[in-house]
């Protein structure tokens, strides 16, 4: 078993910054990747960004490229995503997620945490 726990949600202006955290704890295999997705009420989830078991590779869809950053720190076990210049459209809850079986497929990731709410007012 894998336990994912997310800190740093929060609410902030249009343009604003936020660091999302996910600790990993368990028994994580050596080559997994780490996954952050979104969510809105009502809103299919959507895949935000993810990075390999190395750190050395990091994926993003493209509303988020140049704006997020993931990162992970492979001594703490611990994934980030930096948000900047942060958009109302960013608003929804955020989910780290791992999987050894995939980089976007959401169905294929097998440990989620508990999500975290970012809320971007105007």
């Amino acid at each position: 078993q894998v336990q994912l726990v997310e800190s740093g949600g929060g609410s902030v202006q249009a343009g604003g910054s936020l660091t999302l955290s996910c600790a990993a704890s368990g028994r994580t295999p050596r080559t997994y990747v780490m996954g952050w997705f979104r969510q809105v009420p009502g809103k299919e989830r959507e895949w935000v960004a993810a990075v390999g078991w190395s750190g050395a590779d990091t994926y993003y869809t493209e509303s988020v490229r140049g704006r997020f950053t993931i990162s992970k720190d492979r001594a703490k076990n611990t994934v980030y995503l930096q948000m900047s210049s942060l958009k109302t459209e960013d608003t929804a809850v955020y989910y780290c997620a791992t999987t050894t079986r995939t980089i976007r497929d959401g169905n294929r990731y097998d440990y989620w945490g508990q999500g975290t709410q970012v809320t971007v007012s105007s």
